[in-house]
């Protein structure tokens, strides 16, 4: 019985006009930091990506790339998912195009 009352005194009245301000009012925070997390992580990472994807489209033959990792090599072969990597005279692996980190500037391979 005494905990009904309780919450009968604390109740809002039905049909207070200062319910829809005081709930977009603790809404506000909420919706500040999902625009700060959207503009500080996920728009940046939205760019990198693009800029990889743009990288990994460019590669041509003869190009001089580093892999994920760590190979470093001369392309001899593209294909539409994979590319042939020429590490060593006469040595060639097949490597997925997504694992080329950076396009390496032309004979920075001796």
């Amino acid at each position: 019985m005494l905990i009904s009352s309780a919450f009968a005194q604390t109740a809002p009245a039905a049909g207070a006009g200062g319910d829809v301000m005081s709930s977009l009012t603790g809404m506000l925070p909420l919706i500040l930091m999902f625009v700060v997390l959207y503009f500080v992580m996920i728009r940046p990472q939205m760019k990198r990506q693009k800029e990889h994807k743009a990288m990994i489209d460019a590669i041509a033959k003869g190009d001089e790339i580093a892999t994920a990792g760590g190979l470093l090599g001369k392309v001899t072969h593209l294909d539409e998912g994979t590319l042939t990597l020429e590490i060593a005279s006469g040595v060639e692996v097949q490597l997925q195009r997504h694992a080329v980190v950076q396009v390496l500037p032309k004979g920075s391979l001796k």
